[in-house]
């Protein structure tokens, strides 16, 4: 089954191991928006780390991921909350074309102001902690150089990352070593170190190719076959963006009669896109002078543009 989460320990406890591989949450992503294949392989690889990453957070809330850009791109944001819910986006900068063989630095950070921003975002049952952002320069030729030297600096984990992407399916290995600690048997400091190097050595073995085409149960065997393994309970990622048709009429009662009345003025209808997803809403007169017949009723919120 695609679409999951799937967690391991070694046995001495010295590394956690963890696999994402998505396909229909991918489409259901992608459905939407239509980007090239160089921002949409960027995109994916932000997707699978924005997965492996939360799934480590202790508390109830989301985690985003944000690349900054001074390029063609402006930015490519992953939100993704604790129960693995991720939606996705990019913003690209008007004038600038894409290259076909574009790179993270030649399309986010060509004049060496790119920036890389992890935000954590407690939810409201949080409410005593406090909201975490940190933010480095955009350092590294790909999202997984980038993330193993935030780990590595800003939070003194070691990190590896293998990350990959296609028009059809968004994959990811972790792995992270763990800080040292008693109460193993037969573990010492530095049969833990071994035991890093050596699952560093093992997955470095692993091919593009294998990553995206590989079911996760097989990948971990092909790597790790000789690895005393603690497995979990896989956990199932969805995508999820927020946005519906009732917040986008909010927005319409919130830009008042009369605007709504002059933009119908010059068109028959309204189209609407979510900022973050790209999903379509259409309102005709119709529609929109039912909206303020009933506009008492009315809450207001902001999720999309109109075009």
């Amino acid at each position: 089954m695609t679409d999951q989460l799937k967690k391991y320990l070694l046995s001495d406890h010295s590394t956690r191991i963890q696999a994402v591989k998505l396909t229909e949450a991918w489409q259901t992503g992608l459905a939407h928006q239509h980007y090239p294949a160089c921002v949409q392989s960027l995109l994916g690889e932000l997707v699978a780390a924005a997965i492996l990453l939360t799934s480590n957070i202790k508390f109830d809330g989301s985690l985003v991921l944000q690349l900054q850009g001074d390029g063609p791109l402006a930015l490519l944001v992953v939100e993704c909350t604790t129960d693995l819910s991720i939606r996705a986006t990019v913003s690209v900068r008007e004038g600038h074309d894409i290259p076909a063989d574009g790179t993270l630095q030649t399309l986010l950070n060509t004049q060496g102001t790119g920036r890389f921003m992890v935000i954590l975002d407690p939810s409201v049952k949080n409410a005593q902690l406090k909201p975490y952002q940190g933010i480095v320069p955009l350092e590294g030729d790909s999202v997984a150089q980038v993330l193993e030297r935030y780990m590595r600096d800003s939070e003194q984990l070691d990190t590896r990352l293998w990350l990959a992407s296609d028009a059809e399916h968004v994959a990811g290995l972790l792995l992270q070593r763990l800080p040292a600690h008693g109460g193993i048997e037969s573990t010492t400091p530095e049969a833990q170190q071994e035991t890093w190097q050596r699952a560093g050595f093992l997955a470095a073995t692993l091919k593009h190719d294998e990553l995206l085409s590989l079911d996760t149960d097989s990948l971990i065997t092909r790597l790790f076959w000789e690895e005393e393994l603690i497995s979990f309970e896989p956990q199932s990622i969805r995508w999820y963006c927020p946005c519906n048709r009732d917040r986008v009429a909010a927005m319409l009662l919130a830009l008042g009669r009369e605007e709504v009345e002059d933009i119908l003025s010059e068109r028959e209808k309204i189209d609407i896109l979510c900022n973050f997803c790209g999903k379509p809403y259409q309102f005709d007169a119709v529609d929109c002078a039912g909206l303020f017949t009933n506009q008492p009723g009315a809450t207001h919120g902001n999720d999309g543009s109109i075009h």
